[in-house]
């Protein structure tokens, strides 16, 4: 960050009974086919994905890929281009700091959308250019957590000052008080390109045509999986459970829960056709993104 005297993001992570997730609600207004236009531009990095470790791809937007791409630019002026529905919140506060603190003049393009944490990232840039169809969303730290009635106090607790820290984050940027952010964050809001160039989050709107969508989905097994993660979700199935099924699904291995007695850790007998359903859903999606 070379122009504006943006807060330290905190970067330590809460006790270990929290998880961090996509808000179902920023997937699905997800389109990972919006890209740049250009794309044979030097010193640019896309952040065109969720933000954290992927597990479907063992990849993903995080502050260690971000800093490897960095030292190799020594310190020229970079170019993000943004179009993320968000994710790992401390990843994102740690990507965050990696822009702020790096000696070229950082430029932030939002090409679809910038939600959550990657509107956090966007907040680094020194320029931040955000299409007229574009969205920013800015809301509270979204978690999951396992523990009794004191761990979850302890929850609510350990996450009000990251709350705060990016209330700040937001405040110092645009020029508006904490309060009024918070009081954004607190309602989950929604920002479109015109008001964000208008309430200060963004400096300018992109010309139109900076930004193009791609007749081919750039990941459709990838986005497919993302897609049943929501899903799997409001059904109300623990994070590490989706997780090891979509697993099991890339894999075309059966679950461990369709043989055998049932105990409590199986699959409910009312998700079982669903869970059918995807996985012949996600074979298809494949199937597709290879041909």
């Amino acid at each position: 960050m070379t122009i504006r005297n943006l807060p330290v993001a905190p970067e330590a992570r809460p006790c270990a009974g929290v998880s961090f997730d996509l808000r179902p609600q920023a997937l699905e207004r997800w389109n990972p086919s919006i890209l740049a236009a250009a794309d044979d531009e030097e010193n640019t990095i896309s952040v065109l994905d969720p933000i954290g470790y992927d597990c479907w791809t063992g990849e993903g937007v995080t502050a260690k890929r971000i800093t490897g791409i960095l030292k190799g630019m020594a310190g020229a002026d970079v170019t993000v281009n943004i179009n993320s529905p968000g994710g790992d919140m401390f990843e994102g506060l740690a990507i965050y700091n990696v822009f702020r603190e790096y000696k070229g003049h950082v430029t932030v393009r939002v090409l679809g959308m910038a939600a959550s944490a990657a509107s956090i990232i966007a907040m680094a840039g020194d320029t931040i250019q955000v299409a007229r169809s574009g969205f920013l969303m800015i809301h509270n730290c979204w978690a999951g957590a396992v523990g009794n009635r004191h761990d979850f106090r302890d929850f609510a607790d350990t996450l009000e000052p990251f709350d705060e820290a990016m209330a700040d984050i937001y405040a110092t940027r645009t020029g508006d008080d904490i309060a009024a952010m918070q009081k954004l964050m607190d309602g989950e809001t929604w920002i479109n390109g015109s008001a964000a160039v208008e309430q200060g989050f963004a400096d300018s709107l992109l010309p139109s045509d900076s930004v193009k969508e791609s007749t081919k989905a750039r990941s459709g097994s990838q986005y497919a999986a993302h897609k049943l993660d929501v899903i799997l979700a409001k059904q109300g199935m623990p994070r590490s459970e989706r997780r090891s099924l979509l697993q099991q699904l890339k894999a075309g291995t059966p679950s461990a829960a369709s043989h055998g007695t049932r105990d409590a850790a199986d699959t409910p007998a009312d998700l079982a056709e669903p869970i059918a359903d995807l996985q012949r859903a996600l074979a298809r999606f494949t199937a597709a993104a290879t041909q």
